[in-house]
C-alpha cells in the first residue's frame, strides 16, 4: 500500500516522463519502482544496479520540485520493498537503497534542463555525436528536442570544433551537473523556498500575503541563472610597442618631428 504526500504535487511535472533511461536490469527495476512511487507523489530519477560487494539496487527519486528528506527515503523503502519482493526484477538477492539526486544529480527530464540552464553539466552520449560521445558545458536551453551546451573544453581538441553544440536529449546516455559554487547556492536556496513552501502548505506558519508572493516570485527571475552575454568590449590597441618607438625614431631622424620650445 501506497500513501501519498503531504504537500500538493503539480500533476503535470509528476507524469512527466523520463527521457534518458537505463537498459537491462536498471529498466526491469524502474517498470516495477516507477508506478509505486507515482502513487506516492513522488518521481523516478535513476536506477542503479551494482553488482560490487553483492548486488545493491539503488533508487533515486524527488518530489516533483526537486527536493527529497530523510523520511521520503525511508516511506519509499517501506511500501517499495514489499513490491520488489513480489515482482522479483532482479532474480537475485540484492540489497535496496532508496536516495535523493544530489547536488550534482542527474538530468533525465526536460524540467531538468530547463531548471538548470546556466549551470556546467557533463554529458555522454550513447551514440556518437561529429564524432565524439562526451561533452562537457554550460546549459544553454532547449531547442526542440535537443539540449543546447557551450562546451568548456572545446580547446583541449586540435581542429576547429565548434564549441557550441546542439545534442540530442534521445541520444543521451547519462548527463550530471557538475559541482560549482553557483550550483552548490542555488541548491540552498531551492532548498529553503521548498521547505517554507511546504510549511505554509501544511499551515505550521501562515502564507505570505498577495505582494510578498509577487516579490519572492520576481526575486526568483532575478536570481535565475542564465547564460551571461559574451562582452563586446575591445581591448585598448597599445599606443607603446616596439612598432610605435620605430615609427617615432624614424620620424625623428627625417626632420618630421613636431618641435615645441619652452617660453
Amino acid at each position: 500500500m501506497t500513501e501519498p504526500t503531504d504537500v500538493t504535487v503539480d500533476a503535470d511535472l509528476l507524469d512527466e516522463p523520463r527521457l534518458v533511461i537505463e537498459p537491462g536490469a536498471g529498466a526491469r527495476v524502474a517498470a516495477v519502482a516507477a508506478p509505486v512511487l507515482q502513487g506516492m507523489g513522488y518521481r523516478l530519477v535513476r536506477i542503479k544496479v551494482s553488482g560490487e560487494a553483492g548486488c545493491t539496487v539503488q533508487i533515486m527519486a524527488e518530489r516533483p520540485d526537486g527536493t527529497m528528506q530523510i523520511e521520503d527515503c525511508e516511506a519509499i523503502s517501506k511500501a517499495l520493498s514489499p513490491v520488489m519482493d513480489i515482482a522479483d526484477p532482479i532474480q537475485r538477492a540484492y540489497r535496496l537503497e532508496i536516495s535523493s539526486p544530489g547536488i550534482d544529480r542527474p538530468l533525465v527530464r526536460r524540467t531538468d534542463f530547463e531548471r538548470y540552464v546556466g549551470h556546467l553539466v557533463k554529458i555522454e552520449m550513447a551514440t556518437a555525436h561529429d564524432g565524439r560521445k562526451r561533452f562537457r558545458g554550460t546549459i544553454q536551453g532547449l531547442e526542440g528536442n535537443s539540449v543546447r551546451i557551450v562546451r568548456d573544453d572545446s580547446k583541449e581538441y586540435k581542429g576547429a570544433q565548434e564549441a557550441d553544440v546542439l545534442l540530442p536529449i534521445e541520444d543521451i546516455a547519462s548527463a550530471n551537473l557538475v559541482l560549482t559554487n553557483a550550483l552548490i547556492a542555488e541548491s540552498m536556496r531551492r532548498g529553503r523556498d521548498a521547505e517554507r513552501e511546504q510549511l505554509e502548505q501544511s499551515g505550521a506558519i501562515p502564507e505570505p500575503p498577495a505582494h510578498a508572493r509577487l516579490a519572492r516570485e520576481k526575486r526568483d527571475l532575478k536570481k535565475g541563472f542564465q547564460p551571461k552575454p559574451k562582452s563586446k568590449t575591445k581591448k585598448p590597441v597599445p599606443q607603446n610597442t616596439k612598432e610605435h618607438r620605430l615609427a617615432a625614431e624614424k620620424k625623428k631622424r627625417a626632420g618630421l618631428t613636431d618641435h615645441h620650445e619652452g617660453d
